[in-house]
């Protein structure tokens, strides 16, 4: 049973801007390993901005409420490169409250757009 969807987008220049211009705004929206490709490169800003889009859309699909910390929910990667979600702490515990049991992601980036669906499955 679908217990929500969300979907969100989000302007790559204006993302990677905000992301210069905010001293530490990376480490409150991504855990260390997020910043990071597989090979231990620095992720681009088209990459981050989707899975900024990705937490975004996580909460809409939770109703959005307070208090959610942007750490508290992980975009990874399978080695087939097939994105997934892992929730911790708030996230964890709002996703529980609703009877979500698995998520679904689908990260896009074109045209200077990232983009996000998520949806929480009960």
């Amino acid at each position: 049973m679908i217990i929500g969807v969300g979907i969100d987008v989000a302007e790559i220049d204006r993302f990677a801007a905000s992301m210069k211009r905010t001293p530490g705004m990376a480490e409150r929206l991504f855990l260390r390993q997020e910043l990071l490709l597989p090979s231990g490169e620095q992720r681009g800003y088209a990459s981050l901005a989707a899975r900024f889009a990705a937490k975004e859309a996580l909460a809409k699909a939770l109703g959005a409420p307070g208090g959610l910390l942007w750490t508290d929910a992980e975009v990874c990667v399978e080695d087939s490169g097939r994105p997934l979600l892992r929730v911790h702490g708030t996230v964890a515990a709002r996703a529980a409250e609703l009877g979500v049991r698995s998520w679904h992601v689908s990260l896009s980036h074109d045209a200077g757009i990232a983009s996000a669906v998520v949806i929480a499955e009960g």
